[in-house]
């Protein structure tokens, strides 16, 4: 079964800089200024730090 991260818009207040982004160890997550983090997923590992660290549960590590 195949892994990937979700963000759930509707739970992600992104009303300021998301603190995931900088605990990524590769870089997957991007954010605009008041804006939803974006995933690129080719290079996300799934070690769910991301998941772990955001307390709204937005992001989540999903099997497809």
């Amino acid at each position: 079964m195949e892994k990937v991260l979700k963000i759930i818009k509707e739970r992600c207040p992104h009303n300021h800089q998301c603190r995931a982004v900088k605990i990524c160890p590769v870089g997957v997550l991007s954010q605009n200024i008041n804006e939803v983090p974006k995933v690129n997923s080719d290079i996300c590992i799934k070690c769910g730090k991301c998941s772990k660290l955001c307390p709204k549960k937005a992001l989540i590590i999903e099997n497809i």
